[in-house]
């Protein structure tokens, strides 16, 4: 029998929950699994007695004409259907797998899709039966035997068949999935053979040097699934069952965690949506290859939760969908890349149960996102629009009514106002990845916007913010809660680039004070939100000519141990967020991706950095940001921050001369200066035009930010 149980496969009477795992995989191994209780009762016994109410709800008879139609459906895809052989001694089943040829009638001809074996096995067993699935269910027939040989076999169908509906959930086949299994150090490698969303069953091989008695089956071990690269699922599991062997062996196993916490608890969570219609998931299941279609029961820019059939369950919690599409009507679809969170029975009912599983949305891209995070702010208020079509003489008309555009700021502007108009053509009418902007109104009329530029590396600058005095209250607090919904919603999104947020703001201003000074107060950790002073002012080096550095002054290239010092300055007099929200770690300054993604847009962003040293000790940090004039209305990405690390070091006449010999290297002749820290200009007596306050939020600490956000806007 050896020889022949490579070609054919056993199914033992005392399984049910699984085919034997010792045996090679069969194309139909979730029907399979139904086989052995099947026949312990056996279609015949059934029919000779009436069943009883509880039997008539798991069977019912099929007809031959439904069995016809099953049978030439099998033959269009190319698939097979179980031939059961029973042994004429002992309680055992052999099932060949045949390819049933087109059926017109009553005679059904297959062929055997491997016959190796064919003459030991019939001299030991006898014909009985075949089955098929439909669904989640199997369908069993008990034809007559016409001929029987090598070659194949030929059935004359009964008037009837028997469908039998599983109780459990079916089992999946799946194709060119790879596990890896560990307990304690010991790792096997193999494959998955099929699962259901309750268990896996997988096929193990031993090592060199490797014995399965190192598996432990009373104690948790450590799945991976993956295919090529990419792993798809990885979870601790519960051995249930396994079969003997010395090489290989198949292990059923049981997820332990029918929830996983993906990311960090939040108290602030996004607000889902729930829409009419209801969109569509569209997926391909990594371990089947097959696609599926789901119902979406509510929505946000963060995840989603969907209903599956309690009987043909195939979402895990822990499994990745590397592509998975959101369908709205069709035409209008998002992709993304998600991962299922939890599973949930949901019993409504004698008559129905089905399951709720949760998906986190990890990356989409940024278009898509902006398409999908719009229409949950349309569903959520009409009026509030993200990165819409604007008609930028309305845009500026606004501007310029809020008092947004004041007459000094237009005065600095106005020179360039073509550039101006320009660069914002760009931003607002070709919806480049690395801007945002959030707009209400109502009948055509901008009553509130405040936009936000990606300007470093993982870090978003809000700015912009404006509202029209007849509806400033409403319309400002509006775009204000838009933009901290989409940075709740969406910064772990690992193509947003969002670990922090910041913005500049003049300490005399009210309402910004009021909002992002308050919640640094609230926050009360400079690790998580702080705010630290610049002085601002204009240099202009024509009126510099005569500035010169002398020995044993000079302005250098930055070096990698000038961070080191920068960082140790900084955490004695701040401890904030600066350094890493403005790339200013050496791990940054060299990176040119969004520079790149800048110039795909026509747009310009360059950095320079510069050390000023006095006997080779670093006194200074200057760091030159150049961009798109207007790119930022008060030039603030369009400007020399310097940071100044030796107060009483550096006389101010130094100070000066190094500006103008960073304004030469940079061959610029009028830039915004942003002098840190505030208190260095007034002890140098350094005239400046105003101060600005750079605040600077992680996203991990976006609860604390929301819950004082919260709590203001009840007063607002």
């Amino acid at each position: 029998m050896k020889s022949v149980t490579k070609n054919f496969q056993i199914i033992s009477t005392d399984t049910a929950a699984s085919p034997p795992a010792e045996l090679p995989q069969a194309p139909l191994s979730a029907a399979s699994q139904e086989v052995g209780q099947l026949q312990k009762e056996g279609p015949s016994q059934r029919s000779s007695s009436k069943p009883d109410a509880g039997e008539q709800n798991e069977q019912k008879l099929v007809s031959k004409q439904q069995l016809i139609n099953r049978i030439n459906y099998i033959n269009f895809q190319d698939e097979t259907l179980v031939v059961n052989f029973h042994h004429t001694r002992f309680d055992k089943i052999i099932a060949l797998h045949a390819k049933p040829q087109p059926c017109l009638g009553d005679l059904l001809d297959c062929q055997w899709v491997d016959a190796n074996g064919f003459r030991q096995i019939i001299q030991s067993y006898e014909f009985q039966s075949f089955f098929l699935t439909h669904g989640s269910t199997l369908w069993v027939v008990e034809p007559e035997l016409i001929r029987l040989d090598e070659k194949g076999i030929s059935l004359l169908l009964p008037e009837t068949g028997f469908e039998f509906r599983s109780r459990k959930t079916k089992r999946h086949t799946c194709k060119g999935v790879k596990a890896q299994f560990s307990q304690h150090g010991s790792v096997f490698y193999g494959a998955l053979l099929d699962f259901n969303a309750l268990s896996f069953r997988i096929e193990l091989r031993t090592g060199p040097r490797q014995t399965f008695d190192w598996i432990n089956p009373e104690l948790p071990v450590n799945l991976i699934l993956s295919g090529g690269r990419q792993a798809f699922y990885s979870g601790e599991c519960k051995i249930v069952r396994q079969t003997p062997g010395q090489k290989t062996r198949n292990l059923v196993l049981t997820p332990l965690r029918h929830e996983i916490h993906r990311f960090r608890h939040k108290e602030h969570r996004s607000e889902r949506q729930e829409l009419n219609p209801s969109p569509e998931i569209i997926f391909r299941h990594p371990f089947t290859k097959n696609k599926f279609h789901l119902k979406a029961l509510n929505l946000s820019g963060s995840g989603l939760a969907v209903e599956e059939d309690e009987s043909n369950a195939v979402l895990v919690p822990g499994l990745l969908l590397p592509e998975l599409e959101l369908s709205f009507a069709k035409r209008f679809r998002i992709k993304c890349q998600a991962q299922v969170v939890y599973r949930r029975v949901v019993d409504d009912g004698p008559k129905r149960s089905w399951v709720k599983c949760g998906l986190a949305l990890l990356d989409m891209d940024l278009h898509d996102h902006i398409s999908l995070i719009g229409l949950l702010d349309q569903a959520k208020n009409p009026n509030s629009y993200l990165c819409n079509d604007v008609d930028l003489n309305d845009l500026w008309d606004f501007f310029f009514e809020t008092g947004f555009i004041y007459p000094d700021k237009y005065a600095f502007i106005q020179q360039n106002k073509a550039q101006i108009k320009e660069t914002y053509a760009k931003l607002y009418t070709c919806s480049p990845h690395i801007a945002r902007h959030f707009i209400y109104q109502e009948k055509g009329r901008i009553l509130g916007h405040m936009a936000m530029l990606r300007f470093y590396q993982n870090t978003w600058l809000i700015h912009h913010h404006a509202a029209r005095k007849s509806a400033a209250t409403r319309a400002g607090l509006i775009v204000l809660d838009q933009i901290g919904r989409m940075c709740n919603d969406s910064h772990r999104l690992y193509s947003l680039h969002m670990d922090y947020m910041i913005c500049y703001y003049r300490p005399d201003n009210k309402f910004p004070n009021r909002v992002f000074g308050g919640a640094a107060k609230s926050i009360n950790d400079p690790s998580g939100c702080s705010i630290d002073c610049f002085a601002y002012f204009h240099y202009h080096k024509d009126f510099n000519s005569d500035a010169r550095l002398a020995d044993p002054w000079e302005v250098t290239a930055i070096q990698t141990e000038d961070f080191d010092e920068l960082e140790s300055y900084y955490t004695h007099t701040s401890g904030g967020l600066m350094l890493n929200a403005l790339d200013l770690k050496p791990e940054l300054v060299q990176c040119r991706e969004l520079t790149a993604e800048y110039q795909r847009l026509g747009l310009t962003r360059e950095r320079h950095l510069f050390a000023l040293k006095c006997h080779g000790r670093l006194k200074a940090l200057f760091v030159a940001d150049i961009s798109d004039l207007g790119l930022n209305l008060s030039d603030l990405t369009n400007c020399i921050k310097v940071v100044v690390l030796d107060h009483e070091g550096l006389p101010g006449a130094i100070l000066s001369s190094a500006l103008y010999a960073v304004m030469d290297r940079i061959q610029q002749k009028l830039m915004p200066v942003l002098l840190y820290p505030m208190a260095y200009a007034d002890r140098q007596r350094i005239k400046y035009d105003k101060l600005y306050n750079l605040w600077v939020c992680s996203l991990d600490y976006s609860d604390q930010y929301f819950s004082y956000l919260k709590r203001l806007l009840r007063f607002i």
